[in-house]
């Protein structure tokens, strides 16, 4: 791993982990360590850039891990400090989270909500023309998604957009399944409420 070592107030060195870290460590790095960078990448719109913050991220928590294994939740508590880094990031270059200027960040959206927006042309806007649809897209669906909730967004993203299923979206955001599954479905209701499109419910929610 590579990265440069966390920030530390007390003004103490910190050093990168080695290979004498727990084996625990490197099983979270393993499974977190692509889904981790693939969000970052996703909000910051550079590839180098999220791999230096997930490395650096890594390091904080190779570093201070006997206290992340002390955490009632390992998965939650990682997650919470990847978003807290990403966000100060963001903040340093003048921008939002979610901001969509990115064009990852829009391809992102995009992936996220086709699915979704077919069903909804098919019942309800058939008789459109594409431009208007187009037209529909870049003017509202952007809008719409950065205004969900956070976890709502995330789970989009992660689920949707990086085609994670329910069972990694929820370790990797360290919840449950089940709420998993109720996040993204009141997500996709609220996307068609912002859009003007009726809402079914369907088997894909139970994926």
């Amino acid at each position: 791993m590579t990265g440069r070592p966390p920030h530390d107030p007390a003004g103490h060195t910190t050093r990168e982990p080695s290979d004498e870290m727990p084996p625990a460590f490197w099983a979270f790095h393993a499974l977190y360590h692509r889904p981790y960078y693939e969000y970052t990448r996703i909000q910051l719109g550079d590839n180098a850039a999220a791999r230096a913050l997930v490395d650096g991220t890594f390091v904080h928590l190779a570093v201070i891990w006997p206290y992340v294994t002390a955490r009632a939740s390992v998965g939650s508590y990682a997650w919470a400090l990847l978003k807290e880094r990403v966000a100060t990031e963001l903040t340093l270059q003048g921008r939002d989270p979610a901001a969509t200027e990115t064009l990852a960040f829009a391809r992102a959206i995009r992936a996220a909500t086709a699915p979704l927006l077919d069903s909804f042309r098919t019942g309800f806007k058939a008789q459109y023309a594409q431009q208007i649809a187009e037209l529909e897209e870049s003017m509202g669906l952007y809008g719409a998604m950065a205004r969900l909730p956070e976890r709502q967004f995330d789970v989009m993203v992660l689920h949707c957009a990086l085609g994670f299923d329910t069972r990694r979206t929820a370790l990797v955001m360290g919840i449950s399944e089940a709420t998993v599954r109720s996040t993204r479905r009141t997500a996709k209701r609220r996307l068609a409420a912002d859009l003007g499109y009726g809402f079914d419910e369907d088997a894909h929610d139970e994926e």
